[in-house]
């Protein structure tokens, strides 16, 4: 993470960079259109579910498991091959993600440990789960293929993060969202997931925020639509560390909170044709 901003708020210093107030407004505006919607205000419990459900597909998708939303919705078992752990790995993760947001401006590291737990399906024998990587530890992630920090790098960088998000601060919470993602993306702090975990970081820091606190824009659905080449694309401009490079992430995580959006309004709409 690269900004020119003082060290009290430096994430403030990204909510002013050109076309980031923008998006935003933009977002505000779409997320307050999502809430307004009828059905959204009688039946939003079964908005966030299906909210978290089409999410969790769609990260399972940049994760390299493009499954139909049928066949996430129909299947039980999700062992066995490495595509169906992928999606439980989600599943749990879009599951969990909900009951761990006080801890996450006390403790996001805490967090952050619980969310590879999760992901990695409680695999307590494996020492290298729920804490970051060490000196010399591989990292499976095959779909983020930018140059890995150290694990020096990675626990200073992560120290920081976490100190940004107990500081609080006024940067708008999708600037803190997309940093949040960012950063675990570049950092790809654990031996596995981070992309799962990344992604459910940036939900937890959405919901967390108040931007979306009943969950109903799923910020991975919007991720997915646009596409791995320009999910990738834009996560360049956030490991440049250039204005321009992190406006280009955040204005692409906005995007794809829009998008969330979007879908979570089908539904409503659905569900109000099926009512008519």
């Amino acid at each position: 993470m690269s900004t020119n901003a003082s060290p009290a708020d430096p994430l403030a210093a990204l909510g002013a960079l050109p076309g980031v107030a923008e998006s935003v407004d933009s977002v505000r505006k779409a997320v307050d259109r999502g809430y307004g919607h009828r059905v959204m205000r009688r039946r939003s419990n079964e908005i966030t579910s299906e909210a978290a459900l089409r999410g969790a597909r769609a990260s399972a998708a940049l994760s390299g498991a493009d499954w139909a939303l049928e066949e996430v919705r129909r299947r039980t078992d999700f062992r066995g091959e490495p595509e169906a752990r992928t999606v439980g790995a989600a599943l749990r993760l879009t599951a969990e993600a909900g009951q761990l947001l006080t801890v996450w401006r006390q403790s996001p590291l805490r967090v952050l440990a619980r969310l590879h737990l999760i992901a990695a399906g409680g695999a307590a024998e494996d020492e290298t789960v729920g804490r970051p990587r060490l000196a010399g530890e591989p990292v499976d992630e095959p779909l983020i293929e930018a140059p890995l920090p150290g694990a020096g790098e990675v626990a200073g960088r992560l120290d920081g993060l976490a100190e940004l998000i107990i500081a609080g601060g006024s940067a708008p919470a999708l600037v803190t969202a997309s940093v949040v993602h960012g950063e675990l993306l570049a950092l790809r702090p654990f031996g596995s997931h981070n992309g799962l975990v990344a992604r459910a970081a940036e939900r937890v820091a959405l919901v967390g925020s108040g931007l979306d606190p009943k969950s109903i824009c799923p910020a991975e659905v919007g991720h997915a639509e646009q596409g791995r080449a320009a999910y990738v694309a834009a996560l360049d401009g956030y490991l440049s560390g250039t204005p321009e490079g992190m406006a280009a992430w955040i204005a692409h995580c906005g995007r794809a909170v829009e998008l969330g959006v979007r879908e979570s309004t089908a539904v409503c709409e659905a569900l109000q044709r099926g009512a008519a």
